[in-house]
């Protein structure tokens, strides 16, 4: 196995990692944006009140993205271990 395919490997999981990853930081930090926006107009500063909003938006977007998260990260698997002897040197 070479350095450069190493790398690859890396690459490729890293890019992987933030793509699935992203879509739910986003609802995270769109609804805490929402929910500091609403905070601020009405002078509510409770601290526990971003917590539930964020907790539903984000199991909301892992039902609605679960499928295709799985899937990329299975397809990604998929292809690793069947090109596992490409890497491996006797």
């Amino acid at each position: 196995m070479t350095t450069q395919a190493v790398v690859e490997i890396m690459r490729d999981a890293l890019f992987l990692i933030l793509e699935v990853s992203l879509p739910i930081l986003l609802v995270s930090m769109i609804v805490g944006l929402i929910v500091s926006i609403f905070q601020t107009v009405t002078s509510i500063q409770e601290q526990t009140l971003t917590f539930v909003p964020k907790v539903v938006a984000i199991f909301t977007a892992l039902m609605l993205l679960g499928n295709w998260m799985l899937t990329t990260m299975v397809e990604y698997t998929t292809q690793l271990w069947s090109s596992f002897s490409m890497y491996v040197h006797k």
